[in-house]
Parts: C-alpha cells; sequence; structure tokens
C-alpha cells in the first residue's frame, strides 16, 4: 500500500472524529503516504499533523464545479491503492468513483456507493459512535480496534494559550450554526453563575460569535472573562480546551476538539441526543440535557434555525446543577 487517501469534505467536527482513521491507517501502513481531501476552511486542522503526507483542498464557495473537476483529475492523477470515502453525499462519491484507486471504501448513504470495493451500512440509530462507525470502512484490516480522534498541537500553540489565560481557569464554546442546538442565553447565564469565582472564563468561537459572547459577559456582571472568540485558530482553541479545568460546549465542533485533546468536558444537548453517536470522548466528560422526556425530541440530526414547535423546551427545561465540576 504505497499512497492512501481519506475523504471528509463536511465540516469542522466531521474531520476531526475522521482523524481516527489517520491514526490507524498510519499504525497499519507506516511507511505509506496518507493523504486527507477536505473543505476549504478546515485545512488548519490537519497542517500539523505529522501522519499527513499532503492536504488537498477543495473550494466549494467560489467555483465549486470548476474546482471539483481539477480535483478529480488530480486525485487520479495520484494513482492511489485506497480511497476511504467518510464523506456520505455525491460530490466526494464523484471523486471516488473517476479515481481509478486499487480499492475503494465508504458508506452506503453515499449515492456513488456502488462503485465502492467496500460500502459500509452508516447507521445513526445501531448505538455506536460514529468513531466506530467511521473505523469500521477500514475493518477489513487488523490492528487495534480502539483509537480516539486526535488533533496535534505544537509548543508554539500550547506557549500561546498558557500566555494568553492563566489557570485555574474555564472555557465556555457557547454557540452553534443551528439554533437549536445552542443554548439560549438565560442558561448560559445559570451556568456562569455556578462558576467558581476564582476561575478565569474565557469564551470561543468564531468571528460570527463575538456578540453572543460579549452579551453573555455583559449580562453576567462577571470580571474575570475574556472574549476570545474569532481570535483563536483551531489548533489555538483546542490548546486551551485542553488545559482547562472544564469546557462548556454545545453538540457542536468545540466538543470534538476536546476528544481529540482529551479535555474534561461538559457536553450540552438540546434538540439533538448524544444516542446519535457524535457525543463526548474525554475521560471525564458529562452530558447536560433536558431530564424528561419530549415527543418532539430529537427534531433532526443538525437541528434548525428555529425550535419547530416554537417553545424550544428541550433547552429551556434544562436544568443547571449546582455543581458543575
Amino acid at each position: 500500500m504505497k499512497r492512501i487517501l481519506i475523504i471528509q469534505t463536511a465540516f469542522i467536527g466531521d474531520v476531526v472524529l475522521a482523524t481516527v482513521l489517520i491514526e490507524k491507517l498510519h499504525d497499519l501502513f507506516p511507511s505509506s503516504e496518507l493523504d486527507f481531501l477536505l473543505r476549504k476552511g478546515n485545512k488548519a486542522l490537519l497542517a500539523d499533523n505529522p501522519k499527513v503526507n499532503k492536504i488537498l483542498v477543495w473550494n466549494k464557495r467560489k467555483n465549486k464545479y470548476l474546482n471539483l473537476l481539477k480535483l478529480i483529475f488530480q486525485v487520479r492523477n495520484n494513482k492511489y491503492d485506497l480511497i476511504v470515502n467518510v464523506h456520505r453525499f455525491s460530490s466526494s462519491g464523484l471523486i471516488t468513483y473517476f479515481s481509478g484507486a486499487g480499492r475503494k471504501v465508504g458508506f452506503d448513504k453515499n449515492p456513488f456507493s456502488f462503485c465502492y470495493d467496500v460500502m459500509i451500512k452508516h447507521d445513526i440509530h445501531n448505538g455506536k459512535h460514529e468513531i466506530e462507525r467511521n473505523l469500521e470502512l477500514i475493518s477489513e484490516y487488523n490492528g487495534r480496534s480502539v483509537y480516539k480522534p486526535r488533533l496535534y498541537l505544537t509548543e508554539d500553540y500550547i506557549n500561546r494559550v498558557k500566555e494568553i489565560a492563566k489557570e485555574p481557569y474555564v472555557v465556555v464554546a457557547p454557540a452553534s450554526i443551528w439554533f437549536t442546538k445552542q443554548l439560549p442565553l438565560n442558561k448560559w447565564l445559570e451556568i456562569i453563575k455556578r462558576i467558581p469565582a476564582g476561575h478565569i472564563i474565557c469564551f470561543i468561537g468564531a468571528g460570527n460569535d463575538v456578540k453572543f459572547c460579549e452579551k453573555i459577559i455583559r449580562e453576567s456582571g462577571r470580571d474575570n472573562m475574556l472574549n476570545l472568540a474569532g481570535k483563536l485558530s483551531f489548533l489555538e482553541s483546542a490548546a486551551l480546551m485542553k488545559f482547562a479545568d472544564m469546557n462548556f460546549v454545545n453538540d457542536s465542533a468545540p466538543m470534538h476538539f476536546a476528544s481529540s485533546v482529551n479535555a474534561p468536558t461538559t457536553a450540552i444537548y438540546c434538540s439533538t441526543i448524544p444516542e446519535f453517536g457524535f457525543g463526548p470522548l474525554s475521560d471525564n466528560s458529562t452530558i447536560l440535557q433536558i431530564k424528561e422526556k419530549l415527543d418532539c425530541r430529537p427534531c433532526g440530526l443538525h437541528g434548525f434555525k428555529s425550535c419547530p414547535k416554537g417553545h424550544f423546551n428541550c433547552a429551556n427545561k434544562i436544568i443547571v446543577p449546582d455543581s458543575l465540576f
């Protein structure tokens, strides 16, 4: 096995969860060139991974289909012995179909799965974590059965975050691109009140999360808080989370960052549920969710821009415990 390509052009968290394949394939074939194809914007996640030979990038936002065509030719010219397609949609299926790879592996939900040599059923209701489902793609190869996602942190990332926040501190990632995955403001304020006064609270997120973080800080009335949203890279955020006493996250990418560095995690679930298989994997992890059963929950795999029922009880009725860590 000389050349291997992993394809995952979905969102940030999906790429993090696909890193289990990097770990296992490198263990199995340490002398192989292992490449990874992802969408533009996610390259930094793997930029310092010593096990990745080359990162291929698909720019979906500009000249999407022209760039897809270029990628198809690039992948075909690379003459891969094995392609592991984690992505479940047609674009990656096209790349795989025309790749000319010696062996093609992927999930059955991809419209081009008919071209795979190995096709694995993807079922979010099978009680398995997504990393287990990902590893099933290469279950034909022997090796260790247990792997966890991993992001590689250089000393530069670690030193930078140690300059930003002095311990003890906690990290809060309050936002999500999906409204029904995001804990509302009043509940975040309850969490803030229960964090010990001696801890600095560091807020992280994307640039468009700055205002929400500012609002939480302003309405909490607490002094020792840092709004780092939009100021840290993916790996800097992961490094900050690694040394925190606790990380409070929604069912979103920062939760997977925490898993990738085995950081303590309190994962908050509103409209989605851990049983979908995307939960926290850190040794020290806790789930915070509504205790009563709602007939409308879960309302979808990814959530919505507003509560379909209008009440958002899955979030508003979450009881925040007195002791959080």
